[in-house]
């Protein structure tokens, strides 16, 4: 073999070290867009919500109150994104909205707990001699 030729082969094998699978970029679940959530008004049905943000990733039997979206970017094998977007109804309305973005007015006060005054603490008393002799 020629000089030339160890030397290419010697390129090609240096060269393999570099070289890696391509990895492809994945999207997985809902991408909640502010204009999608900017059509959210409380009181809406579940069907107007679904209309405006599409079916959600995750409904959970066991609380069919909760509708979940979750978006997930990965890029070249890393997750570079995720999002979680949830909506809550209450008697089959749309009754609170969490999630990056969402305007206050779609999130009302929790309702003021009434205050309940609790009994004072007993004083500290001292601990009871014990009795000496018999």
């Amino acid at each position: 073999m020629s000089m030339r030729g160890i030397f290419l082969v010697g390129l090609l094998v240096a060269g393999c070290n570099f070289i890696t699978p391509y990895k492809v970029d994945i999207q997985q679940g809902n991408f909640v867009t502010q204009d999608m959530i900017a059509k959210l008004q409380l009181g809406m049905t579940r069907s107007q919500v679904r209309f405006a943000l599409g079916t959600p990733l995750v409904v959970d039997p066991f609380r069919n109150d909760r509708w979940d979206y979750v978006y997930l970017y990965i890029k070249a094998g890393s997750a570079t994104e995720q999002r979680l977007f949830m909506v809550r109804f209450s008697e089959d309305k749309l009754a609170r909205v969490e999630g990056v973005g969402v305007p206050a007015a779609l999130n009302p006060a929790p309702a003021e707990r009434p205050v309940v005054p609790t009994a004072p603490a007993p004083p500290d008393q001292p601990a009871a001699k014990p009795a000496v002799g018999g």
